[in-house]
């Protein structure tokens, strides 16, 4: 597998792991997709930091996943990109379309106050 999904609260990340080139890109496109589409989710992190090699295809990796979340009125996340795929990326303009982040936990949502403060009530009364 060269990509983990998961989605909590609006938000899928994707952390793409080992080379994403020609031969992996097609795999990690679809299963993105599918997770995206599934979930309507409104906000893809694509996390790199896994990633050891990326030719273009990496960039059309990312291109394609920006119009996906456009056409879902979402927005998407770079995330983690180690510093020469950080460097093709603002060459390449990506940096116009998103933001490039070296850590995304300011955009995962926490658990409402509300819902928490339901379990402490919850546990309490159960005590």
């Amino acid at each position: 597998m060269n990509v983990e999904l998961e989605t909590k609260k609006g938000v899928t990340i994707a952390k793409i792991i080992g080379d994403l080139d020609h031969h992996t890109a097609k795999n990690i496109r679809s299963d993105i997709d599918r997770e995206v589409k599934e979930h309507h989710c409104s906000l893809l992190i694509l996390d790199f930091s896994g990633v050891t090699f990326m030719d273009s295809s990496g960039i059309g990796l990312v291109m394609g996943r920006y119009k996906l979340m456009e056409e879902q009125d979402g927005k998407i996340i770079v995330a983690c990109p180690p510093a020469y795929i950080k460097k093709v990326m603002n060459l390449a303009g990506i940096n116009k379309l998103t933001k490039i982040v070296d850590d995304y936990s300011e955009f995962i949502k926490e658990e409402d106050t509300d819902e928490k403060e339901d379990e402490k009530i919850e546990a309490k009364s159960n005590k």
